[in-house]
């Protein structure tokens, strides 16, 4: 169990997402970044579907109620336990009373604290993961508060390490130093995040100028961007002609152009239906890059091919299957 020390750390019990609901109207929730989770899981032995906790707002404190092991993943913070660093990426096993602190990062945006076990919270729907607009899911359907218990599924069979390798640790290598990184023409300066988008349903009635510069022009992430969507600022984009649409269906990673010019894209507590026209769609495989970027940074957007982005989701299973099998090489018993 932990207990949580933060005040409005808007942070919230997130697992892979809520898979199959979306045509009753419930959105997929889920961590932003599913690939730091998915790390996170591995590196503990925790199963495929196990919650963890996103934590978007730093610093973020923790005291461990029990002797448990966690790992953090995502956004590059500067961690520690009591006064002993704690690696990013990286398996610490805690004792009873330790404190844990999680700083700013220094890149990246969320991070992740996985628990051996696993977040236990009940599942609903199918998840365990919070949906903060219908409020269920989660830790009672919020986010968490202070003074808030956490609980760990599984808690008596893995806190105690069981050899010298797990006393001291282990991690991975972080993707975004393992995966292919998408390439822009013009160049991203650095700080930029580079996604590779497939064009949409209405992505012919823009008008050629507008085309030009959604590809050319890095779009800056505004303030009022947050889980359900980032609202982006860069060059107007004008349709050939009005377009008018009834609400259809949308996923995450969907770029969508209101009225104003000025796309949209649609992410994990995006509502499920909207009538926005399309333009592209983030795909599957850098949404996680999507997730890091920074208030004020900005997205450069490259054009890619159904083939392509399916090629990137093997590239990304593949580092994922690599990091399975170095957690099987240390750690025979967790899998």
């Amino acid at each position: 169990m932990i207990e949580i020390l933060s005040s409005s750390a808007l942070a919230t019990v997130q697992d892979q997402g809520r898979e199959g609901y979306l045509r009753y109207g419930v959105g997929t929730a889920g961590a932003m970044d599913r690939l730091a989770l998915a790390v996170g899981n591995l590196l503990l032995g925790n199963p495929d579907d196990a919650a963890g906790i996103e934590i978007p707002m730093f610093p973020f404190r923790i005291r461990f109620l029990e002797d448990l092991s966690f790992a953090i993943t995502g956004a590059d913070c500067s961690a520690r336990l009591g006064d002993r660093p704690v690696l990013p990426w990286w398996t610490v096993h805690a004792k009873q009373g330790d404190v844990l602190t999680i700083g700013v990062p220094t890149t990246g945006t969320r991070c992740y604290l996985s628990l051996a076990g696993g977040v236990d919270v009940p599942v609903v729907l199918g998840s365990r993961s919070t949906q903060l607009r219908g409020q269920f899911g989660g830790f009672n359907g919020r986010q968490l508060q202070k003074g808030d218990v956490v609980k760990a599924v599984g808690l008596a069979e893995r806190v105690v390490p069981q050899d010298a390798v797990l006393a001291a640790g282990f991690g991975t290598v972080p993707p975004e130093y393992s995966l292919p990184a998408p390439l822009s023409l013009p160049a991203a300066d650095a700080g930029e995040t580079v996604v590779r988008v497939l064009p949409a349903a209405e992505y012919d009635c823009y008008e050629p100028e507008s085309l030009e510069a959604f590809w050319r022009d890095g779009w800056k992430v505004t303030p009022q961007s947050d889980r359900y969507g980032y609202r982006l600022a860069g060059p107007t984009l004008v349709a050939t002609h009005s377009i008018e649409k009834r609400s259809h269906g949308i996923v995450p990673g969907v770029i969508q152009v209101p009225h104003s010019g000025q796309p949209i894209i649609q992410l994990r507590d995006a509502q499920p239906s909207g009538g926005y026209p399309k333009i592209g769609t983030v795909i599957e495989a850098d949404l996680w890059r999507l997730a890091q970027a920074r208030i004020g940074t900005k997205i450069r957007f490259v054009q890619t091919t159904y083939a392509q982005a399916v090629t990137a989701l093997e590239e990304l299973d593949s580092y994922l299957v690599r990091v399975r099998n170095l957690v099987a090489l240390f750690c025979p018993s967790r899998h």
